[in-house]
């Protein structure tokens, strides 16, 4: 660029216009002209990849106005279509399915949901594993549809809220220590057995015992001794028949030899008595235990 010298004169004279003397050469030039264009290049370069990536950026994760993939942004929260993987912890509300499907939660070790106080402590958690199913908690609580309550466990005790308690186990069930139930009933065309093999089986009631079969037989069985005891009221063997089949009977001996023997007297009230057997009968009708 070349720098020009101009003289300004009045009308009507003249005057002679003075040589350029000094010429000025203004702007970049050489090297320096060459690194600003390859910088200018450069910088063209680089937005054009910048453009490409964020082009490629949104295409891959799927962005649109209303959200980014399967994620859609909509006025009840946020809603994911199809699988998603998590790969850190996540932090929600409530969590609900789509109405014609249900909500799967899957992993390859285990599935672990906790419950959380204002501090950030673990107040209840569940751990669904390939071996176990574990809960942590005060009280574990299942609910019918109607809110009733079906199951219930906590430090003290075990509540069953259905109306029947079904075992269909071909052992049965076994109860380490006591059971308080006001029915105890098999299923229909199969037997009911109480046994306890090494113990003693007991069963008590405030207002009495009845044991009934509607089509069998009842059957008591004991390696010691079967006590049947009422403590305010009588014992009643309703039947058309008591047999004692194995009672052990006595031998004809002298008069007054009882051999540590007795013999079962019945009062004409239906109550029993023992009375020590002799040679022959030693009931009599008007005994002062009958009265």
């Amino acid at each position: 660029m070349v720098r020009e010298q101009y003289t300004t004169t009045t009308p009507g004279t003249s005057l002679e216009r003075p040589k350029n003397e000094y010429v000025y050469k203004i702007g970049i030039y050489g090297w320096r002209k060459r690194c600003l264009y390859l910088f200018v290049l450069l910088l063209l370069i680089i937005l054009v990849v910048n453009f490409s990536l964020t082009i490629w950026i949104l295409k891959v994760m799927w962005f649109s106005p209303t959200g980014m993939g399967h994620l859609r942004v909509t006025k009840e929260g946020l809603r994911l279509e199809g699988e998603s993987e998590f790969l850190f912890p996540l932090y929600a509300k409530e969590i609900h399915s789509r109405v014609d499907s249900s909500l799967l939660l899957q992993s390859t070790h285990n599935v672990t949901v906790n419950a959380r106080n204002s501090n950030g402590e673990v107040t209840g958690r569940l751990n669904v594993g390939p071996k176990m199913v574990e809960f942590h908690g005060q009280q574990f609580q299942i609910n019918s549809k109607d809110g009733k309550p079906l199951f219930t466990v906590d430090e003290n005790e075990v509540v069953i809220g259905t109306d029947k308690l079904r075992v269909t186990g071909p052992e049965g069930a076994l109860f380490e220590h006591s059971v308080e139930t006001p029915l105890v009933k098999a299923e229909a065309f199969k037997q009911l057995r109480l046994e306890s093999p090494t113990r003693s089986l007991s069963m008590d009631a405030p207002r009495g015992i009845n044991i009934k079969a509607q089509a069998g037989n009842i059957e008591a069985l004991s390696q010691m001794d079967i006590k049947l005891h009422s403590s305010d009221g009588v014992l009643l063997l309703d039947a058309e028949t008591v047999r004692l089949p194995k009672l052990p009977e006595g031998t004809r001996g002298g008069s007054g030899i009882s051999q540590g023997l007795y013999e079962i007297c019945v009062c004409p009230d239906g109550k029993l008595y023992l009375s020590v057997a002799g040679v022959s009968s030693t009931c009599q009708e008007y005994s002062r235990v009958c009265q």
